[in-house]
């Protein structure tokens, strides 16, 4: 596993990767040690991720084509994949996750496994909105949702 940081207009982040691919992102709360060291990688996963975000974060990149590993149950990665279709400047409730994944009846669900996205940013759990088209929930933090969200052109009331 190989690690490395960046920082963004969100936050800094750790970003670790394998050999099979991106496994996590996780943004830094200002009390956590913070060694950036956003050099050369040897791992191409993380270059490109570096890359990508930087890319995304610039408001160059709408599509992230990134080779992904997370960590997760098959349902979780059943979820995580359909996030990952949601298009850039688009929103879709957790209900909507749940009936495209074919278990309309699993909202909650949808939202645990949105809440555990390892991969935030390039798996864009921050699309996914309350019914009524309202700002709720993300383990990153609600006003990074929102940041998101409005440099993708949607601007949402909180839930």
């Amino acid at each position: 596993m190989e690690e490395a940081h960046l920082d963004t207009p969100i936050g800094s982040c750790r970003l670790l990767a394998c050999e099979a691919g991106l496994c996590s992102i996780a943004f830094l709360d200002e009390d956590e040690p913070q060694s950036l060291s956003s050099g050369h990688c040897a791992n191409p996963h993380l270059e490109q991720a570096i890359e990508q975000l930087s890319a995304y974060f610039a408001g160059q990149l709408t599509k992230f084509e990134v080779q992904l590993a997370p960590e997760g149950t098959a349902f979780q990665k059943r979820v995580w994949q359909r996030l990952s279709a949601i298009p850039f400047g688009v929103t879709k409730s957790y209900g909507q996750i749940a009936r495209e994944i074919g278990q309309p009846n699993a909202s909650r669900a949808v939202g645990g496994a949105n809440n555990r996205n390892p991969i935030p940013v390039i798996v864009p759990c921050h699309r996914v909105i309350g019914s009524g088209n309202t700002l709720v929930g993300f383990g990153c933090g609600l006003w990074r949702k929102q940041w998101m969200l409005e440099h993708e052109g949607i601007a949402l009331q909180l839930g």
